[in-house]
């Protein structure tokens, strides 16, 4: 099978969009015995054949990231994928978006996770809604490693897209990150949320900078990422890095796998970090970390940062993510 996808040799089954219905959905979850909802939406293509994309966003994010409304053509992941006729679930992280909000300390990796594991059950069984025969979870940064987590923990989903992770970490690209974290309590943005000082967000102004160079400045990007930003807790994000990257607990997972990065991603990518100048040798970085029931695949976006979702050239990349599902899980 092959380990490296190359953008040029991909074409991505179309279906209309318009054929696409989406609805708001609200899952009952358990963190530490105690009661909260997971809230996302299911877009569901007429031409879906039984196998859905669960989407988690990584951290300061929600389920925004995977449905980016500045030209989406080109920049919506979740409109590529259900154009390519697989359903898709975006979701919110708990503590975020229209999730429930629960003490910041309750919110480790593991236990997100867990909540994913119960949206997968239920997605499985149709209590919430529609049921589908396959899952195939997908995750950006945060998101990734909680992808790997649940899949690594649980084995009950098909495939899984590990976008923006990465197991050799960039220290000296992380650090002015890091440095732009601030209390959400302090932000006016999230003035109408009960939040406690264990939440996090980004400093207005800062995201470009960070997650986005050396892509090219898009000014109605800028916006959307100040408007749709969000929280993430210190809890997750530590256990995160040590399960998601630090360890091996990638070798657990059973299933196809597809890694995606950025060519220049500054928190994993660099000389004495994770190669990412090409596939080829993402594919030879990342691959010791990898059981080879994984059958890792891998594919590098060139010239974006972290949150590459909102590259221009992102169509290339949704194109590599609808081949590979096709090929490993169906539609």
């Amino acid at each position: 099978m092959l380990t490296v996808i190359a953008a040029g040799a991909v074409t991505t089954p179309h279906v209309q969009a318009s054929s696409t219905a989406c609805q708001e959905m609200q899952f009952p979850v358990s963190v530490a015995g105690l009661p909260y909802t997971m809230a996302g939406t299911l877009c569901t293509p007429a031409t879906s054949g039984g196998t859905v994309q669960v989407l988690i966003p990584g951290g300061f994010y929600n389920r925004s990231y995977w449905d980016i409304s500045v030209e989406p053509q080109i920049r919506s992941f979740r409109r590529a994928m259900n154009n390519a006729g697989y359903a898709t679930l975006t979701i919110d992280r708990l503590g975020t978006g229209r999730s429930s909000t629960p003490p910041s300390v309750l919110l480790t990796a593991i236990a997100q996770a867990g909540a994913v594991h119960q949206v997968v059950q239920a997605l499985r069984s149709g209590s919430e809604g529609p049921r589908f025969d396959k899952v195939i979870l997908g995750g950006h940064s945060l998101g990734s490693a909680i992808a790997v987590i649940e899949a690594a923990t649980y084995r009950d989903v098909d495939g899984v897209l590990v976008t923006g992770m990465a197991h050799r970490l960039n220290a000296t690209g992380i650090i002015p990150i890091f440095a732009t974290f601030v209390p959400a309590a302090l932000d006016p943005k999230f003035s109408a949320k009960t939040l406690d000082l264990g939440y996090l967000t980004t400093m207005p102004g800062t995201r470009f900078d960070s997650l986005h160079k050396p892509g090219p400045f898009n000014a109605a990007v800028a916006t959307f990422e100040e408007s749709t930003k969000d929280v993430a807790a210190p809890t997750e994000l530590v256990d995160a890095a040590l399960l998601g990257t630090v360890t091996p607990f990638t070798r657990l997972v059973d299933v196809p796998v597809l890694s995606v990065m950025a060519s220049n991603d500054p928190t994993f990518c660099g000389l004495l970090a994770t190669d990412c100048s090409s596939s080829e040798a993402l594919r030879r970085s990342e691959q010791l970390f990898y059981s080879p029931a994984a059958q890792l695949q891998t594919f590098v976006v060139r010239g974006y940062g972290h949150s590459f979702n909102f590259a221009p050239n992102a169509p290339e990349y949704h194109n590599v993510v609808a081949r590979w599902a096709q090929s490993t899980v169906g539609a």
